[in-house]
């Protein structure tokens, strides 16, 4: 890619009338869309069965594992996802302030990059500042995890917002991304929208409001009507979230309940995975002192029929 998402991401459709449009478009007109009803395992269930509280280990179906991190091993501090701006969008991004394992496997936005909302000439922006927002260690209850908190100063300048990626899996086609995620903290004005994109392609999954519901979304390569596919109504809970992409085929899934397939224009070049948290699009934006944060117990990925 040769600029970072953000900077040309096309999102302007998060209103809640967009939504119930689509929605509606997707039933009259056939375009693709999730029922969300719970499925038989044969049907429904990803391919290694992603569904319960623990990390995932070992390769699946089709797909070979190349990452496997449960946050358990060195704690991160804030201000050691800094300096960033090293080879950005390659393989051999990597961030200066990281140490060992992590600068092995993570990278980040650099410092001073603008959000979605920034090119969405939104009233309340944001820029990447992974420095402040990303760190590692264990949660209350000794369960290690990665956090992103975001935050807005009190003075109202733009929300400091975190995008970060893992390094295993950038610039490649197809594969299988995963994680268990939860808004521990919640505020309006912040989201997510991890996703694959360049090329004129996009899917994203998950996608929403932290204070909304959590959808996935594929945009066609080329342009076309997008695929919309709910999946879960509330960002407070654990979630496992999971992408397959295939050859022509990209599904969604929840708890391991497959919530959308898309089979239209699917990419077929070599994209990164991008854990893109920042400004909202719709509604209220931050308010002056406000903070929310996702928490990450675990993050798995893939790589598609290498062996």
């Amino acid at each position: 890619m040769g600029s970072h998402a953000a900077r040309n991401r096309r999102h302007g459709r998060r209103a809640l009338a967009m939504s119930v449009t689509v929605a509606i478009a997707a039933v009259l007109l056939g375009l693709p869309r999730a029922d969300g009803a719970p499925g038989h395992a044969s049907a429904s269930a990803d391919a290694c069965r992603t569904v319960g509280a623990g990390l995932p280990r070992g390769d699946c179906g089709p797909f070979w594992q190349v990452l496997a991190e449960d946050f358990n091993g060195d704690r991160v501090p804030l201000g050691a996802f800094s300096d960033c701006d090293h080879r950005v969008d390659t393989s051999g991004a990597h961030c200066g302030g990281l140490t060992g394992t992590y600068r092995d496997n993570w990278w980040a936005y650099p410092t001073g990059w603008p959000d979605t909302a920034t090119s969405r000439n939104r009233d309340v922006t944001g820029v990447y500042h992974p420095e402040d927002t990303v760190s590692v260690g264990p949660a209350t209850n000794g369960d290690g995890r990665m956090s992103i908190r975001m935050w807005r100063p009190e003075d109202g300048g733009p929300v400091h917002a975190a995008a970060v990626v893992p390094r295993a899996v950038m610039e490649m086609k197809y594969g299988k991304y995963s994680a268990r995620i939860k808004v521990v903290k919640s505020a309006p004005g912040y989201k997510s929208a991890w996703l694959h994109y360049g090329g004129g392609c996009e899917m994203d999954h998950p996608e929403g409001e932290w204070t909304g519901a959590l959808t996935a979304f594929h945009h066609p390569c080329g342009g076309g009507a997008q695929g919309y596919f709910p999946g879960a109504d509330d960002w407070t809970e654990w979630h496992t979230v999971s992408t397959e992409w295939t050859p022509g085929h990209v599904r969604f899934f929840v708890d391991g309940r497959q919530i959308g397939h898309d089979t239209r224009a699917v990419p077929d070049r070599p994209l990164s995975w991008v854990l893109q948290n920042e400004s909202a699009l719709q509604g209220p934006g931050a308010a002056p002192g406000s903070s929310a944060q996702l928490d990450i117990t675990w993050v798995a990925a893939y790589a598609y029929d290498w062996k």
